[in-house]
């Protein structure tokens, strides 16, 4: 049994921002990741991360708004006014720790355009923004001393006298169960984007953590809020980011059209994510589309832009289409991306059963309502990661261990895998021989 006053389920971008908060207000910190931490979904992230900074003439209400707007008006607004308002420290607090952002020819840091916004304020590392940030939270996280329990799966949370108070994990290993002990819980295990078909989420997006909450109460909210994708790779659903038509790339019909001044002749090709789904969908339907498809063009950008700022599409192009974005455009449709729904909380965090938290994917502050605008996502894992892992350790302060575990559910779960490990006579179950060996 171990002991800890935070305890976070997931190693993505919310979790590793939320276990430094919390350990830089001097609680005791633990994380569970079910991969290695830098091998979490936020790695798939592209494009780059939302900030109002002032010195660009920019304002948080006008990013505030073109959020809102994007959420098709249904996102909460006062959770959205404390997003925009905080993006622009939180960007330079990232830098600060070392993610090195793209820059302009002045030297300050870079930014490009992004769908649904009517100012370029998306802060890039290429189209590997979220790899870049990851990582740097990751050497954060380990140099503060945070306990991280690598390679091990929730099973169940514990809820004593109706308040969280820590979770049964599995060691993937091993199969041995542990019990985790814990004054708050912070749930940060991100979506479930792999319920879909065709998806731009990883393997282990499988919504566990949003199902673990609902079992010991706490409500989901906002779940038939699917966000899909309007450019992800013919047949594998790979991603390909939205920084490409925020550097200028076109979308094409069969006809050789570029078929968004159609459905959004402002925007074009950076209406929010919706409108240029459906528009793409409406194309392929009337018969327009290329095998299910309709091509993403960005020749016309140079070989010297598509190397600095797109490197990692084109070896996906080349690597899973046999396309070279140089010299022809890639197959592409719309995908499951993003859920905007989750695990209900408030802009802190907190959710209806004490003790236990949420953020990132798996939670649903109501930021993105109907709709998210692209690079949003790193925003609010960042924001609200922090937010929570900041109240979730003042609770911690305030409370203390209570011993035994009562949880029903939690127990069962012990027990009865404990049982299958024992008869497990064969090995098989783990991948042994009959000796026993790995």
């Amino acid at each position: 049994m171990f002991d800890h006053d935070v305890l976070i389920i997931g190693a993505g971008l919310a979790g590793m921002r939320a276990a430094l908060s919390a350990v830089e207000a001097g609680a005791d910190v633990a994380v569970v990741s079910k991969v290695h931490p830098v091998r979490s979904h936020s790695n798939a992230a592209q494009g780059g991360i939302n900030a109002a900074l002032t010195d660009r003439g920019d304002d948080w209400r006008e990013h505030a708004y073109d959020t809102i707007k994007g959420s098709d008006y249904l996102g909460d607004q006062d959770a959205i006014s404390i997003m925009c308002q905080e993006a622009g420290s939180e960007v330079i607090s990232m830098e600060h720790m070392g993610v090195i952002f793209n820059r302009d020819e002045e030297g300050r840091l870079g930014t490009r355009a992004f769908g649904g916004q009517r100012q370029a304020r998306t802060f890039f590392v290429s189209d590997f923004t979220g790899q870049a940030l990851l990582h740097v939270l990751y050497e954060q996280v380990m140099k503060a001393g945070v306990r991280i329990y690598e390679e091990w799966f929730l099973l169940s949370l514990i809820v004593e006298d109706g308040e969280c108070a820590g979770a049964v994990i599995m060691e993937i290993r091993s199969g041995e169960i542990h019990v985790v002990r814990s004054k708050t819980v912070i749930m940060a295990s991100g979506g479930l984007g792999r319920v879909f078909e065709p998806s731009t989420n990883a393997l282990i997006c499988t919504g566990d953590g949003m199902s673990a909450a609902y079992q010991v109460g706490a409500s989901l909210m906002d779940m038939e809020m699917v966000q899909y994708h309007p450019t992800t790779l013919k047949g594998s659903g790979v991603l390909i980011t939205e920084g490409a038509r925020g550097e200028g790339a076109y979308l094409l019909n069969s006809e050789g059209e570029r078929f968004m001044e159609r459905y959004a002749p402002n925007m074009m090709e950076l209406a929010s994510r919706d409108v240029v789904s459906r528009a793409e969908q409406t194309e392929i339907n009337a018969g327009r589309g290329i095998d299910g498809c309709v091509l993403l063009d960005v020749r016309h950008l140079g070989e010297a832009v598509i190397n600095e700022r797109l490197s990692q599409i084109r070896e996906i192009g080349r690597d899973f289409a046999n396309v070279d974005l140089l010299q022809e455009p890639i197959p592409i449709r719309p995908g499951m991306h993003y859920q905007m729904g989750g695990i209900k909380t408030d802009v802190d965090g907190q959710t209806e059963v004490p003790g236990l938290y949420a953020a990132g994917e798996a939670a649903c502050v109501s930021v993105h309502g109907g709709n998210r605008l692209g690079a949003n996502s790193l925003l609010d894992t960042l924001v609200f990661g922090r937010r929570s892992g900041e109240h979730a350790a003042q609770v911690s302060k305030s409370k203390s261990h209570s011993g035994t575990v009562t949880d029903a559910s939690a127990e069962s779960d012990r027990i009865n895998i404990q049982r299958l490990l024992d008869n497990d006579n064969s090995g098989e179950m783990f991948g042994k021989d009959s000796a026993g060996n790995g």
